[in-house]
């Protein structure tokens, strides 16, 4: 089992699914995240999506269609280059939630993703060389299949717990999407990528 340790524990073993989330570089008040409190890797997630879901602060990139476009065309390039198996996918504001089964390394994969996505999203915002991702992602492997249901729900319905849409369906960046295909006709195809669920995920 691969596993290294920055601010929070990373494990991936082979073979199983992944729920990552990544957040925007400032998304986060550096001073409070992970929160001062010994918590789970699981309690620091539920806390960090809490406030990514409810903060009006910080950068907001990916509201912008184009850069919500180019992500979800990189998340379905690397599927399509077989480098992991695409689950579900949840573009907000200030976050990706992702559940994926990679085929190559999760860290080398995860890298690829954010360092594609960051150069053509910072190219449209006119930030060249600025930091775009927060570098640490918050990565769950996923224990079961009842699990794996579950965080599939979690995902899509983020949308939803966020306020941005009434049904998981009319959301248009994420797996849920009713036309999930048209809804990818302005992305950027040069991409080359390459609380019953926060409470089930707190206890792990």
């Amino acid at each position: 089992m691969g596993e290294f340790r920055r601010r929070l524990p990373h494990q991936y073993p082979e073979g199983k699914w992944l729920f990552v989330t990544g957040h925007l570089h400032g998304s986060l008040p550096h001073a409070r995240y992970p929160p001062a409190s010994k918590l789970s890797s699981g309690a620091a997630f539920v806390w960090m999506d809490r406030y990514l879901d409810t903060t009006r602060s910080g950068p907001m990139y990916l509201t912008h269609e184009r850069i919500a476009n180019l992500i979800v065309a990189a998340l379905r390039r690397g599927a399509s280059l077989g480098h992991y198996d695409l689950a579900a996918y949840a573009i907000l504001s200030n976050h990706v939630h992702v559940l994926l089964l990679p085929k190559i390394s999760p860290s080398r994969l995860l890298q690829s993703l954010k360092g594609a996505t960051a150069r053509e999203a910072n190219l449209f915002l006119g930030r060249t060389g600025e930091v775009f991702w927060q570098a640490e992602s918050y990565d769950h492997w996923v224990r079961d299949e009842q699990e794996w249901n579950r965080i599939v729900a979690y995902i899509e319905e983020n949308p939803v717990r966020a306020g941005l849409v009434e049904r998981a369906g009319d959301y248009r960046w994420s797996s849920a999407a009713r036309s999930a295909e048209t809804s990818l006709g302005a992305a950027d195809t040069s991409v080359c990528a390459t609380s019953a669920g926060l409470a089930d995920l707190e206890r792990h």
